[in-house]
């Protein structure tokens, strides 16, 4: 398949996405003062948006691809669930798989940006784990979801819509029907996504996860920690981000790293986003490791080169993919 058939059969594909959604919140000014009140920069607000972050933000990323994002989330009976839910529907992003909660906030994601440099981010969210009915109704909504899916895709923030007994559940029935299962790890939940596709941690999360130390640029270190990983989850895959140092593939028969390219580093923000996206609708297409690798380490370091959490832009990675040699 060459890589103008890979972008074009990303149009094809339907992508379920469970995990949690969040709202991004920004406050763009400038300083011009320090306040009298404390060490700190007065910022004089010059505008205000929000974007969509989390799960939510890898729904964008796979739109921006090409292909259907479904999700399947808790969202709460807020301001903000509101505010999320309108984004959604303005970029024609179907709601049919949240759950609204009336016991947890909507998780809210504001940073101020003063000048082009990130000042500072306030969070509002919970990480309770889902209640029994919440659980019910987002496994309800999952299963009547997933048979029309090409790809499901965890994407664990650790604020609780995600637990041991969802993702046992879910990779079971995807299993079943012969669909891939691709996982954006944090903490909580790292050793209980077994015998999924592909499993992306990424460095901060391998050392968590498996509670050792590893250095990006010691080779060793990273191979012998992703074989634990693969052993340990009997995952077909294991795919590790490693910033600077690029990334390293070990799935089905490869083992690959690849290295980052160089590139002026705006903000990294949602990188991890692009990349799980991306190798989502590779696994999908059941691409080769390296060509997984390759394509989303190149789109995860487009997305750094903007402020704030952008999607992919589709035609752009296509243009570095055609150019660059893997």
């Amino acid at each position: 398949m060459t890589t103008e058939q890979i972008f074009e059969s990303f149009n094809q594909l339907q992508v379920l996405i469970i995990g949690d959604v969040m709202l991004d919140s920004y406050i763009w000014g400038n300083v011009d003062r320090i306040s009298p009140e404390a060490p700190v920069p007065i910022v004089s607000v010059k505008k205000r948006d929000y974007r969509l972050g989390g799960a939510a933000n890898v729904a964008l990323n796979v739109q921006a691809l090409g292909a259907r994002p479904v999700l399947c989330a808790l969202v709460g009976e807020d301001d903000a669930g509101k505010k999320l839910i309108d984004i959604l529907q303005s970029l024609s992003i179907t709601t049919e798989g949240l759950v609204h909660s009336g016991t947890r906030p909507t998780t809210v994601k504001t940073r101020v940006i003063a000048s082009q440099q990130h000042v500072v981010r306030v969070d509002e969210e919970s990480d309770r784990e889902a209640d029994g009915e919440e659980e019910r109704k987002l496994m309800a909504k999952i299963t009547a979801l997933l048979s029309q899916c090409d790809v499901v895709i965890f994407e664990d923030y650790d604020k609780g819509v995600i637990n041991a007994a969802i993702i046992e559940q879910v990779v079971s029935l995807a299993s079943q029907k012969g669909i891939p299962t691709v996982v954006d790890p944090k903490k909580r939940n790292f050793l209980s996504y077994k015998n999924v596709s592909l499993f992306k941690p990424n460095l901060k999360e391998l050392r968590e996860g498996l509670k050792v130390e590893v250095e990006a640029g010691n080779q060793m270190q990273v191979v012998n920690a992703v074989e634990r990983v693969k052993e340990k989850l009997n995952t077909q895959g294991v795919m590790a981000t490693l910033s600077e140092h690029g990334v390293y593939i070990d799935y089905a028969d490869e083992k690959i790293k690849l290295p980052a390219h160089k590139r002026e580093i705006a903000d990294v923000s949602g990188a991890g986003d692009t990349v799980v996206a991306i190798a989502s609708l590779c696994a999908a297409l059941k691409l080769p490791g390296k060509t997984i690798a390759f394509l989303a380490n190149l789109g995860g370091g487009l997305v750094c080169q903007h402020v704030g959490v952008v999607p992919v832009d589709k035609k752009e990675l296509l243009q570095e993919a055609l150019k660059t040699s893997f």
